[in-house]
């Protein structure tokens, strides 16, 4: 009896923190959907959530607010994709190159101000503390697993209902998911694809940011290095997975967040296995995913390249 408690407990707390990891996965890969639904391939996205991480660690130190570093996230990765924005919709760029040249940038970016300001400073903040929902928290299993988190997990996962809503029942979301299919009948209907592009593209930005928010001062009270790890890079591969569907997407981001929570304990467990190959388990399983289902993916018509009015 005491060993299948003991399991139970092992597997409960497991599932809640594969939902508590997704979190900020689900905030950058819906963030995602909305540009690449319009037509821009954000290859920034791990740049746009480190960016965020930052903003929001910063908003918080100096303010003594959550809302304010989570508001300084927002804004953060925002402020990236307007420039990504500008140089790709505006100057017609490579969509790719300036992706990655975004990427580069934020991790140079956050490393250098943040040492230059700390030093050798261990700064720490206080993160958001888990709100248990009234009776709902209460309940055997369900309890824990989907009513004893912080507020930005909360917020992920109503975002996700939200953002199918306004895809698929709004006449903002009937624009962008013709600018990613056939811009020139959005541009003969009187809509100025260019516009509707910058829309998803900044939604993308402060959801990303709103994701490195959660990261940063909704779950680990400090900023670090690249400290998103590749979480962007994982998104970008869910929002394929999920055929860019929220619901879908959400249901990848916690499949990764569980691989994720399981071998963080599995590193605890002192099991005979190198850490560092326990901390490829999400990744490796992510890289698995795509190679079987990649070719069966039929990307929106117009995404990655560039409009002008003929």
């Amino acid at each position: 009896m005491t060993s299948y408690l003991l399991e139970t407990t092992f597997y409960i707390a497991l599932l809640a923190a594969g939902i508590r990891i997704a979190a900020p996965l689900i905030f950058a890969a819906v963030g995602e959907i909305f540009a690449e639904r319009a037509g821009v391939l954000n290859i920034g996205l791990e740049g746009t959530m480190l960016i965020g991480t930052w903003a929001a660690f910063m908003g918080m130190y100096f303010s003594g607010s959550g809302f304010v570093g989570v508001l300084a996230g927002i804004v953060g990765g925002m402020l990236i994709t307007a420039i990504l924005g500008y140089v790709c919709i505006t100057q017609g760029a490579n969509q790719i190159i300036a992706g990655i040249i975004i990427n580069i940038f934020a991790v140079g970016f956050t490393s250098l101000t943040y040492r230059h300001m700390f030093r050798s400073e261990i700064p720490e903040i206080e993160s958001f503390a888990p709100m248990p929902l009234p009776y709902l928290s209460e309940l055997p299993i369900v309890g824990r697993l989907f009513f004893s988190h912080t507020i930005l997990v909360y917020l992920a996962f109503i975002l996700v209902p939200l953002a199918s809503l306004l895809i698929y029942r709004t006449q903002l979301g009937l624009c962008l998911r013709a600018a990613g299919e056939l811009p020139a009948a959005v541009d003969t209907s009187g809509v100025n694809v260019l516009a509707v592009r910058y829309i998803g593209l900044l939604l993308c930005g402060a959801f990303a940011g709103l994701g490195g928010a959660a990261l940063s001062i909704g779950q680990l009270d400090q900023f670090n290095d690249n400290l998103t790890a590749g979480r962007g890079f994982i998104a970008l591969a869910i929002v394929l997975l999920g055929r860019w569907d929220p619901y879908k997407v959400a249901f990848g981001a916690v499949l990764f967040g569980a691989a994720d929570a399981l071998q963080l304990r599995l590193q605890v467990l002192n099991f005979a296995i190198p850490k560092e190959l326990l901390a490829i388990i999400p990744y490796v399983l992510a890289i698995a995913a795509m190679a079987l289902f990649v070719k069966r993916l039929r990307l929106p018509a117009a995404l990655g390249r560039p409009y002008g009015r003929e």
